[in-house]
């Protein structure tokens, strides 16, 4: 699962919406697009953060004289270095920031539910957003059927076809 910075503001909108419209949250319409933004803030900040481990592991990798195939194991090294979560325990993360900012946000009236009944909530809109990758996996790989996996060819023209599709779907 990943986290593109166009489907923020979706994401937020569609949790305020669903938390508002099943009656775990009051909002008033006049403060929605304010909690709106205070969840995008959330996410935002955490793809800053993802960003900075990033570049903490391109750097690592260049120190360390590795080629980019390494880039996920460092990754990974960096992020827990860090205290930093990623995939799943990345969105987990996410999702525990913005219970606690409905539960102390001036741009929510009331919170009648607890946690446990709104994060499943939370959790369903933001995979319907991120699976996304899993799709443009599926449709890269089926416009390179004429190529062998594994081979560096596929590697190529698949982050090439990756990248129009990203596109095409407006994620970049």
């Amino acid at each position: 699962m990943r986290l593109y910075p166009k489907l923020v503001p979706i994401i937020a909108r569609e949790v305020i919406q669903r938390l508002s419209a099943e009656h775990d949250i009051e909002v008033e319409a006049i403060r929605a697009s304010d909690a709106e933004m205070d969840l995008s803030a959330i996410m935002r900040e955490y793809l800053a953060n993802e960003e900075r481990v990033n570049q903490a592991t391109r750097e690592a990798l260049e120190r360390r004289g590795y080629d980019f195939s390494k880039f996920s194991q460092v990754k990974r090294e960096m992020a827990d270095v860090r205290g930093f979560q990623l995939g799943e325990e990345g969105i987990e993360f996410v999702i525990n920031q913005m219970l606690e900012f409905l539960l102390v946000s001036r741009n929510v009236e009331e919170v009648f539910s607890d946690d446990q009944a709104m994060r499943p909530k939370i959790l369903q809109v933001m995979k319907k957003h991120l699976d996304i990758e899993d799709d443009i996996d599926r449709e890269a790989r089926g416009r390179l059927k004429h190529l062998e996996e594994g081979t560096g060819a596929f590697e190529i023209e698949y982050q090439k076809v990756v990248e129009q599709i990203r596109r095409a779907r407006g994620l970049i």
